[in-house]
């Protein structure tokens, strides 16, 4: 017999169905929510953002580069006895050179950052200001490293600075939210 005012408890797996639902629709159920697990374990992996932080910032290089390129005012080809094949040939190879270069450089920075973030979140176990602000310090003295230690700490000051810019615009309140006036209920 059932406590008043206690909720029942189930064993896991074995919960009353909604009404409509066969023992088939909770297997799979079960399945779905296994494999949704291993999907937010995987993206909670410092492996995993700190791959995807690179593969973004190699893709958004790239790009940044490509979009650069088309600005060019000189065209160094321009002196040269090529026809327009292979003027066309040696612009396309300088461009992917450029991206290639542009795409390595953003992506280690941004794996570099993510990772130590990652690292620093994990080991504080909270997710706070402090964590952007540390990793953009120890990955900008580590971008910096070879300027010597004036420059490693400038190079971290800076970047922790620009992290913590970008994290306090990315954690702002939406506008909608910040000047709502009150809600008065009259009954």
């Amino acid at each position: 017999m059932p406590l008043p005012l206690v909720a029942p408890v189930f064993p896991a797996g074995k919960e009353p169905l909604p009404p409509g639902m066969t023992e088939e629709d909770r297997a799979n159920i079960l399945q779905a929510k296994k494999y949704q697990d291993y999907m937010t374990m995987g993206m909670e992996s410092c492996l995993a953002k700190t791959a995807i932080a690179g593969i973004g910032g190699f893709a958004i290089g790239g790009f940044f580069s490509m979009m650069s390129s088309s600005f060019a005012y000189e065209d160094p080809l321009l002196r040269q006895n090529l026809n327009t094949t292979q003027k066309t040939m040696e612009i396309f190879k300088d461009m992917g050179r450029g991206m290639w270069r542009s795409g390595k450089g953003f992506g280690k920075v941004g794996a570099l950052f993510a990772g130590i973030e990652c690292v620093i979140e994990s080991y504080r176990a909270r997710n706070d200001m402090v964590n952007p602000v540390a990793a953009g310090f120890v990955a900008g003295g580590i971008l910096a490293r070879n300027s010597g230690p004036t420059g490693a700490l400038g190079g971290g000051l800076a970047f922790a600075a620009f992290s913590a810019a970008i994290d306090l615009f990315l954690r702002r309140e939406p506008a909608e939210y910040v000047h709502m006036p009150p809600v008065i209920e009259c009954y």
